[in-house]
């Protein structure tokens, strides 16, 4: 009978473990010097070792020839412990033994002193799914257990297991393996059974498993039976995946706004039998890789699945902003989220490409936030475009028109790009203090913190239609100067605590003179207020 790579290939010893110095070096230093836990818990995902650890331990305490902390393999007892045949060392699975019951009649057995070992070895598996009743049956055995009892326990979901049973525990993290080790361990798998497979193959293996090497070897196993010699198209069809093309195509339609050739690439995958949840998860995959290009000088360091197509991502990247990218991001996994929700997971993914495409269609910030970054990219091009066509001659500069609406009208929505002028007199000029100013600054604290931060001390006058900044924090000069958001933030905050928009300037000690601002009789203000509105008052004395 055909037996399974994973199976076949399991780890007999310490050594032959990839990808867990961490907790191999440290089992193997206290099983060679005799200082052996009665009880150990092994956590992480899945397929990184943790049961294969688990019976490695269990030889190793009983093996009679033990070499450095590693079982010898050869031996009775070792063999009788891989093919089961020693009823000394019980493994038993938590996901379908997981009642009072079964905990109660381990109790009952260990007791009872090892008829072939040195050790009574109980290995539970999934740890975590046993009910509240029998943790509580576990934790009275693992207080006071016999010498000759050792539990190892492993979970994939540490935090559901009690913290009473975890301080009964020595505690092993089993990390995700990385792709260069489960790469490593692919050829030398494919060596001993005569399988070519290509590097290329191998490192879209590696990529594939997310740091589970029984899921890479169980791949390895399904591409084996479709060719000999395994390519990663090979790969690709074996993991029912879009190719990486298909993807790079997806993302620069939808930066062109190509409906018609997102839809197309679809149909093709469909045509193919991909699924399309797994076509989401790419998705959401490459335009991760997308943001951490654009994001970090070099990305390979964070994410080694990048290596591979490290310089078409950067191409990609230059004609992305971070916006889209993260507006991408955002649809594709709201998608995913309702995929499994709907049988016409197709519709889905069609619909969030339109999105990705028509972000105007969209009304979340994400959206809206891409389109402001598409348009100031436009309003800069067209800038550059008439500066260059004007003559250099030296003028005096045009003063920026307001457009804000006047007392009494509707807000505008509109947010015209917020203009940070030089000082608007040379010589000494009167100015008013800006009422509203506390009210902007309270607007800002909900609205754009650390600008908060930066005017909390400061202080603004009026003149004319410029409000006059008195603040020397490097970081706010700074930020106002080349930073939009900046910009959009203290021009939301003059709208709403003010009703309008200002243009704002630094105030400069000695160029200008505080007045104080006319007061008008609050009594004088209705009664006017009140006449321009039709209605008749008398005054009685």
């Amino acid at each position: 009978m055909y037996q399974a790579l994973y199976r076949k290939y399991r780890p007999q010893n310490f050594d032959e473990v990839s990808g867990q110095e961490q907790v191999t070096v440290t089992l193997k230093n206290e099983i060679s010097s005799g200082r052996t836990g009665h009880a150990y818990l092994f956590t992480g995902s899945r397929g990184t070792g943790k049961t294969s650890c688990s019976k490695i331990v269990a030889k190793a305490v009983n093996c009679p020839n033990q070499q450095g902390g590693n079982p010898c393999g050869v031996c009775d007892i070792c063999r009788g412990i891989d093919d089961g045949s020693i009823l000394d060392v019980v493994e038993i699975d938590a996901a379908s033994n997981n009642g009072v019951d079964d905990i109660r009649q381990l109790r009952e057995e260990a007791n009872f002193t090892p008829s072939v070992t040195k050790y009574r070895v109980y290995i539970i598996d999934e740890t975590h799914m046993l009910s509240p009743a029998a943790f509580n049956a576990l934790l009275k055995i693992m207080e006071e257990p016999p010498e000759h009892v050792i539990f190892i326990l492993a979970t994939t979901e540490v935090h559901k297991v009690p913290a009473t049973i975890l301080s009964r525990c020595q505690r092993f993290d089993f990390k995700r393996i990385k792709p260069e080790d489960i790469v490593g361990r692919l050829n030398h798998v494919c060596a001993l059974e005569g399988i070519t497979l290509d590097e290329e193959a191998a490192y879209l293996i590696g990529r594939l498993c997310e740091g589970a090497m029984r899921d890479a070897l169980s791949l390895l196993d399904v591409c084996r039976s479709m060719a000999e010699h395994i390519t990663a198209q090979v790969v690709t069809q074996a993991a029912g995946l879009a190719m990486q093309d298909c993807l790079f195509q997806v993302a620069d339609a939808v930066l062109a706004r190509d409906i018609p050739t997102v839809l197309q690439v679809v149909e093709t995958m469909h045509q193919a039998s991909i699924d399309f949840e797994k076509m989401c998860v790419q998705l959401i995959a490459h335009y991760r890789s997308l943001m951490l290009v654009k994001a970090l000088p070099k990305p390979e360091d964070v994410a080694l699945n990048l290596i591979g197509d490290l310089q078409k991502l950067r191409e990609q990247a230059g004609r992305y902003s971070m916006q889209q990218i993260l507006y991408c991001l955002t649809v594709a996994q709201d998608t995913l989220s309702r995929m499994n929700k709907t049988p016409e997971t197709r519709a889905e993914l069609e619909m969030a490409i339109i999105r990705m495409s028509s972000p105007e269609m969209d009304r979340t910030m994400e959206a809206v936030e891409a389109r402001l970054d598409k348009l100031e990219k436009a309003i800069a091009n067209l800038k550059g475009m008439a500066v260059a066509q004007q003559p250099m001659t030296a003028k005096e500069p045009v003063p920026i028109a307001h457009h804000g609406p006047q007392p009494q009208q509707p807000i505008q929505t509109e947010m015209p790009k917020q203009e940070f002028v030089k000082d608007p007199q040379p010589q000494q000029a009167e100015v008013t203090r800006f009422e509203p100013w506390p009210k902007v600054l309270e607007e800002l604290k909900h609205t754009n913190k650390a600008l908060n931060g930066a005017l909390v001390e400061a202080a603004a006058y009026l003149y004319g239609d410029v409000v006059l900044i008195d603040c020397d924090n490097p970081f706010f000069l700074e930020m106002i100067r080349n930073n939009e958001y900046t910009k959009r933030s203290i021009h939301q905050a003059f709208l709403a605590a003010a009703g309008r928009d200002y243009r704002i300037g630094p105030y400069r000690q000695g160029l200008y003179k505080t007045v104080e601002a006319e007061k008008t009789d609050p009594m004088e203000e209705m009664l006017n207020q009140a006449l321009q509105e039709g209605i008749d008052i008398k005054i009685k004395e």
